[in-house]
């Protein structure tokens, strides 16, 4: 038996998400589809996180394990070369040790939210970012961000329908910038684990933070309060970014 890591990029606009569905198309899927293709073997694939639908890949990572004898040095090529037309790579392949697993060994995974802040509407960025019109003070954006790094009760930032175990989670950090002056603005968050929706609803309500709507320390009490109700705003899938993951 062997088992092989692949980091992955996708973009996530024609897919319901990362996992396996029975009537709508994800990125597990055509990447399992690959690997049969590829190998003449079913197989399951398993990534270090979900993405919704949507929401795009830099640098997933997945693995699998399989009977047949294969050489690393073809998956790549064969795998891009079974994934077209689909807008997803495999960006690098490497054979791992039999108790490697993407999802568990995992201490720290990192995603990006790209906001394009500017009046003139989207053209070749549409999908790729969030269309923010409005002029957002990233300053007082990242004065409500620091609020939330560290361990706290996330409640307020987590999606009803979210499965994890407990809303308490540790945010290593938060960190919002606009690109050299640019109508670009980042926000880059790493934890070794997140919620269902919660980089998308912090940057909503930091987007309210940004056009003065709300205070730095409106986003404290938000937090505190450990109620969904009291959330600024959910932002949608568009600019998130699975960036990258740490082992």
């Amino acid at each position: 038996m062997q088992r092989f890591k692949i980091i992955i990029e996708y973009d996530g606009r024609p897919f319901v998400g990362w996992q396996r569905q029975k009537e709508h198309l994800s990125v597990q899927q055509v990447i399992e589809e690959a690997i049969e293709k590829f190998t003449g073997v079913k197989t399951t694939l398993y990534g270090s996180g979900r993405t919704d639908a949507g929401v795009h890949g830099l640098g997933q990572v997945a693995h699998f394990s399989i009977e047949k004898d294969i050489e690393t040095d073809g998956v790549v090529g064969a795998l891009n070369f079974h994934l077209k037309p689909y807008p997803v790579a495999i960006l690098m392949a490497e054979k791992v040790q039999d108790d490697f697993h993407a999802r568990f060994d995992a201490v720290q995974r990192h995603y990006t939210y790209k906001i394009l802040n500017r009046r003139p509407r989207l053209t070749f960025q549409k999908g790729l970012v969030w269309h923010v019109p409005k002029r957002l003070d990233v300053d007082a954006m990242q004065a409500g961000a620091n609020h939330l790094i560290g361990m706290h009760d996330f409640t307020t930032f987590r999606h009803v329908h979210c499965q994890s175990d407990s809303p308490v989670k540790t945010l290593d950090y938060l960190k919002v910038e606009r690109l050299n002056g640019s109508d670009e603005i980042h926000i880059h968050a790493g934890a070794r684990s997140f919620l269902h929706h919660q980089i998308r609803s912090i940057t909503g309500t930091l987007s309210m933070v940004g056009h003065g709507q709300w205070a730095p320390e409106d986003v404290k009490i938000a937090l505190q309060a450990c109620d969904r109700s009291r959330l600024g705003l959910n932002a949608p899938p568009d600019g998130l970014y699975f960036r990258k993951v740490d082992y």
